[in-house]
Protein backbone atom coordinates (compact mmCIF):
# COMPACT_ATOMS: atom_id res chain seq x y z
CA UNK A 1 0.00 0.00 0.00
CA UNK A 2 1.30 3.42 -0.88
CA UNK A 3 1.11 6.13 1.76
CA UNK A 4 -0.51 4.07 4.54
CA UNK A 5 -1.31 5.52 7.96
CA UNK A 6 -3.16 3.81 10.80
CA UNK A 7 -5.11 6.15 13.07
CA UNK A 8 -7.28 5.93 16.19
CA UNK A 9 -6.22 2.38 17.15
CA UNK A 10 -8.18 2.33 20.40
CA UNK A 11 -11.49 3.60 19.02
CA UNK A 12 -14.65 1.51 19.14
CA UNK A 13 -16.01 -0.08 15.99
CA UNK A 14 -19.24 1.12 14.43
CA UNK A 15 -22.58 -0.68 14.35
CA UNK A 16 -24.36 -2.29 11.39
CA UNK A 17 -25.25 1.13 10.03
CA UNK A 18 -21.70 1.39 8.70
CA UNK A 19 -22.73 1.85 5.07
CA UNK A 20 -24.98 4.80 5.94
CA UNK A 21 -22.17 6.20 8.05
CA UNK A 22 -19.71 5.90 5.14
CA UNK A 23 -22.15 7.47 2.65
CA UNK A 24 -22.86 10.40 4.97
CA UNK A 25 -19.20 10.97 5.84
CA UNK A 26 -17.70 10.61 2.36
CA UNK A 27 -18.45 14.18 1.09
CA UNK A 28 -16.60 15.65 4.08
CA UNK A 29 -13.69 13.25 3.57
CA UNK A 30 -13.54 14.07 -0.16
CA UNK A 31 -13.37 17.76 0.71
CA UNK A 32 -10.44 17.12 3.07
CA UNK A 33 -8.72 15.00 0.41
CA UNK A 34 -9.09 17.81 -2.15
CA UNK A 35 -7.64 20.30 0.34
CA UNK A 36 -4.65 18.00 0.83
CA UNK A 37 -4.14 17.19 -2.86
CA UNK A 38 -4.46 20.56 -4.59
CA UNK A 39 -1.49 22.31 -2.87
CA UNK A 40 0.64 19.35 -3.99
CA UNK A 41 -0.29 19.91 -7.64
CA UNK A 42 -2.47 16.82 -7.94
CA UNK A 43 -6.23 16.33 -7.97
CA UNK A 44 -8.60 13.93 -6.29
CA UNK A 45 -9.77 11.25 -8.75
CA UNK A 46 -12.12 9.69 -6.17
CA UNK A 47 -12.21 8.50 -2.58
CA UNK A 48 -13.93 5.68 -0.76
CA UNK A 49 -14.56 4.69 2.83
CA UNK A 50 -15.07 0.97 3.32
CA UNK A 51 -15.12 -1.44 6.22
CA UNK A 52 -12.20 -3.90 6.18
CA UNK A 53 -12.07 -7.46 7.47
CA UNK A 54 -11.60 -7.14 11.21
CA UNK A 55 -13.83 -4.07 11.49
CA UNK A 56 -11.47 -1.12 10.90
CA UNK A 57 -12.26 1.42 8.19
CA UNK A 58 -10.16 1.92 5.07
CA UNK A 59 -10.19 5.49 3.75
CA UNK A 60 -8.79 5.15 0.23
CA UNK A 61 -7.85 8.25 -1.72
CA UNK A 62 -6.96 8.06 -5.41
CA UNK A 63 -5.04 11.02 -6.80
CA UNK A 64 -4.13 11.91 -10.37
CA UNK A 65 -2.20 14.43 -12.35
CA UNK A 66 -3.51 15.35 -15.79
CA UNK A 67 -0.07 16.26 -17.15
CA UNK A 68 2.10 13.45 -15.74
CA UNK A 69 2.22 10.20 -13.81
CA UNK A 70 1.63 10.07 -10.06
CA UNK A 71 4.81 9.27 -8.13
CA UNK A 72 5.43 7.70 -4.75
CA UNK A 73 6.56 11.14 -3.58
CA UNK A 74 3.16 12.62 -4.59
CA UNK A 75 1.39 9.95 -2.54
CA UNK A 76 3.64 10.53 0.47
CA UNK A 77 3.13 14.31 0.41
CA UNK A 78 -0.66 14.03 0.11
CA UNK A 79 -0.72 11.38 2.86
CA UNK A 80 1.18 13.65 5.26
CA UNK A 81 -0.97 16.69 4.47
CA UNK A 82 -4.23 14.68 4.67
CA UNK A 83 -3.28 12.95 7.92
CA UNK A 84 -2.81 16.38 9.56
CA UNK A 85 -6.24 17.52 8.30
CA UNK A 86 -7.83 14.29 9.55
CA UNK A 87 -6.16 14.71 12.96
CA UNK A 88 -7.43 18.29 13.26
CA UNK A 89 -10.99 17.72 12.02
CA UNK A 90 -11.29 14.15 13.36
CA UNK A 91 -14.28 13.14 11.15
CA UNK A 92 -13.87 9.36 11.49
CA UNK A 93 -14.88 8.28 14.99
CA UNK A 94 -13.23 4.85 14.95
CA UNK A 95 -10.07 3.05 13.84
CA UNK A 96 -9.14 3.56 10.19
CA UNK A 97 -6.34 3.05 7.68
CA UNK A 98 -5.50 5.85 5.26
CA UNK A 99 -4.32 4.79 1.80
CA UNK A 100 -3.30 7.26 -0.89
CA UNK A 101 -2.43 5.96 -4.35
CA UNK A 102 -2.82 6.50 -8.07
CA UNK A 103 -5.85 5.02 -9.87
CA UNK A 104 -3.50 2.61 -11.67
CA UNK A 105 -2.94 1.74 -15.32
CA UNK A 106 -6.23 -0.16 -15.46
CA UNK A 107 -8.16 2.57 -13.66
CA UNK A 108 -11.94 2.43 -13.46
CA UNK A 109 -13.87 4.79 -15.71
CA UNK A 110 -16.39 6.35 -13.36
CA UNK A 111 -18.15 9.14 -15.27
CA UNK A 112 -18.66 10.74 -18.68
CA UNK A 113 -15.65 13.00 -18.25
CA UNK A 114 -13.46 9.88 -17.92
CA UNK A 115 -14.82 8.50 -21.21
CA UNK A 116 -14.04 11.85 -22.88
CA UNK A 117 -10.61 12.21 -21.29
CA UNK A 118 -9.49 8.72 -22.29
CA UNK A 119 -10.84 8.79 -25.87
CA UNK A 120 -8.49 6.80 -28.08
CA UNK A 121 -7.47 4.46 -25.24
CA UNK A 122 -8.13 0.74 -24.95
CA UNK A 123 -10.89 -0.09 -22.45
CA UNK A 124 -13.07 -2.92 -21.16
CA UNK A 125 -16.79 -2.25 -20.70
CA UNK A 126 -19.45 -4.48 -19.11
CA UNK A 127 -23.08 -3.49 -19.74
CA UNK A 128 -26.22 -4.23 -17.70
CA UNK A 129 -28.17 -5.34 -20.78
CA UNK A 130 -26.92 -6.59 -24.14
CA UNK A 131 -25.77 -4.17 -26.84
CA UNK A 132 -25.45 -5.74 -30.30
CA UNK A 133 -26.01 -9.14 -28.63
CA UNK A 134 -23.16 -8.75 -26.11
CA UNK A 135 -22.61 -7.49 -22.58
CA UNK A 136 -18.78 -7.48 -22.48
CA UNK A 137 -16.59 -5.41 -24.76
CA UNK A 138 -12.89 -4.66 -25.23
CA UNK A 139 -11.98 -1.92 -27.65
CA UNK A 140 -11.20 1.75 -28.16
CA UNK A 141 -13.03 4.63 -26.50
CA UNK A 142 -14.27 7.32 -28.86
CA UNK A 143 -15.64 9.86 -26.41
CA UNK A 144 -19.25 10.64 -25.50
CA UNK A 145 -22.12 11.81 -27.68
CA UNK A 146 -25.74 12.24 -26.58
CA UNK A 147 -25.32 10.26 -23.33
CA UNK A 148 -23.67 7.36 -25.18
CA UNK A 149 -20.07 6.19 -25.09
CA UNK A 150 -18.72 5.84 -28.61
CA UNK A 151 -16.78 2.57 -28.69
CA UNK A 152 -15.01 0.55 -31.36
CA UNK A 153 -14.71 -3.11 -30.35
CA UNK A 154 -11.31 -4.72 -30.86
CA UNK A 155 -10.73 -6.56 -34.13
CA UNK A 156 -12.01 -10.12 -33.71
CA UNK A 157 -11.15 -11.94 -36.87
CA UNK A 158 -10.03 -9.73 -39.69
CA UNK A 159 -12.90 -7.37 -40.42
CA UNK A 160 -12.72 -3.78 -39.19
CA UNK A 161 -15.41 -3.59 -36.51
CA UNK A 162 -18.00 -0.86 -36.75
CA UNK A 163 -18.18 1.66 -33.91
CA UNK A 164 -21.10 1.19 -31.52
CA UNK A 165 -22.94 3.48 -29.10
CA UNK A 166 -23.27 2.28 -25.52
CA UNK A 167 -25.69 4.29 -23.36
CA UNK A 168 -23.85 5.55 -20.27
CA UNK A 169 -26.83 4.46 -18.12
CA UNK A 170 -26.36 0.88 -19.41
CA UNK A 171 -22.71 0.63 -18.31
CA UNK A 172 -22.28 -1.62 -15.29
CA UNK A 173 -18.50 -1.22 -15.08
CA UNK A 174 -15.69 0.09 -17.24
CA UNK A 175 -11.94 0.38 -16.91
CA UNK A 176 -8.90 1.10 -19.00
CA UNK A 177 -7.11 -1.93 -20.34
CA UNK A 178 -3.35 -2.15 -20.23
CA UNK A 179 -2.34 -1.84 -23.87
CA UNK A 180 0.73 -4.03 -24.35
CA UNK A 181 0.83 -3.28 -28.07
CA UNK A 182 0.25 0.46 -28.43
CA UNK A 183 -1.07 1.42 -31.83
CA UNK A 184 0.87 3.88 -33.94
CA UNK A 185 -0.90 6.82 -35.53
CA UNK A 186 -1.71 6.13 -39.22
CA UNK A 187 0.99 8.60 -40.35
CA UNK A 188 3.68 6.51 -38.59
CA UNK A 189 2.39 3.15 -39.88
CA UNK A 190 2.82 4.09 -43.53
CA UNK A 191 6.36 5.44 -43.01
Amino acid sequence: MIGTLVASPGAQLLSSTSMMYADELLPQLESLARRAAEPEGVSLAWAELKRQAGGAWAFRVFIERLDAEITLSDCERVTKRLSVLLDVEDPIDSAYVLEVSSPGLDRPLRNTSDYERFAGKLARIKTRTAVDGRKRFVGTLGGVEEDCVLFTPADEGGADPAPIRIPVANIDSARLEIDLEPRRPPSEESA
